[in-house]
């Protein structure tokens, strides 16, 4: 099955070097390309599209309202940031709008192909390593547990899906969680995937996003 690929930013440079990137790939498919965030959503409309790479810096609007836009609309395609900055605030702010992951623009193109491979088969890919260390460093930014409503959904986990989710947060894989809790690989899959039914929850960006959020999870990774 093809991989439709949209690139959404505003060095036509840029944007040259992905798709030729892509065109040699025999599974993805540069099927549309925008300058800004308002071209994007206009060729959207007209365009089925699965995994978008978007720019976070681009006139007219930028990439973090861009992607919450279109991720607000039904059945959305992926959306993966492309930031210059490993802890970067856009990077941040886009996990935050629905992206399922960010990338730096300078990655090797064979991590490219990787996460867009990734994002499409349903997986996040920014590196647990990776998310942690930028949600410690904007938890600052984030409503304390006190301010914020508890998400109604935490009350229907069981105490070991609870228990899944802090440590989905505090950025183990699901091999980590099955080793740290005696579990096989397949049963923290399943109990992932409830997580995010019962949370109505895209991915695990969007878990380890909602435990710092709600206080599950707090700054330095600990629940």
């Amino acid at each position: 099955m093809t991989i439709r690929v949209m690139l959404v930013d505003d060095q036509v440079l840029l944007r040259t070097g992905f798709r030729m990137v892509l065109a040699a790939q025999p599974d993805m498919e540069v099927v549309a390309e925008a300058g800004d965030g308002v071209e994007a959503l206009q060729v959207l409309r007209a365009t089925q599209v699965d995994v978008i790479l978007m720019d976070v810096r681009m006139p007219k609007l930028d990439g973090v309202e861009t992607t919450r836009r279109i991720c607000a609309e039904p059945e959305p395609p992926k959306v993966l940031i492309l930031t210059t900055f490993d802890l970067d605030e856009y990077a941040f702010t886009g996990l935050k709008a629905g992206a399922s992951g960010f990338m730096l623009k300078d990655v090797p193109p064979a991590d490219l192909l990787a996460a867009i491979r990734a994002v499409h088969s349903g997986d996040a890919v920014v590196a647990p390593s990776t998310t942690r260390r930028l949600l410690d460093r904007f938890a600052p930014m984030l409503p304390s547990a006190a301010k914020e409503p508890r998400h109604d959904g935490l009350d229907r986990l069981t105490d070991r899906e609870r228990e899944v989710m802090v440590l989905v947060a505090q950025g183990l894989s699901n091999g980590e969680i099955a080793a740290r809790l005696v579990l096989s690989e397949a049963t923290v899959k399943t109990h992932v995937g409830r997580i995010l039914t019962k949370l109505g929850l895209r991915d695990r960006v969007q878990v380890v996003v909602l435990a710092y959020e709600t206080g599950l999870v707090r700054a330095g990774g600990h629940g």
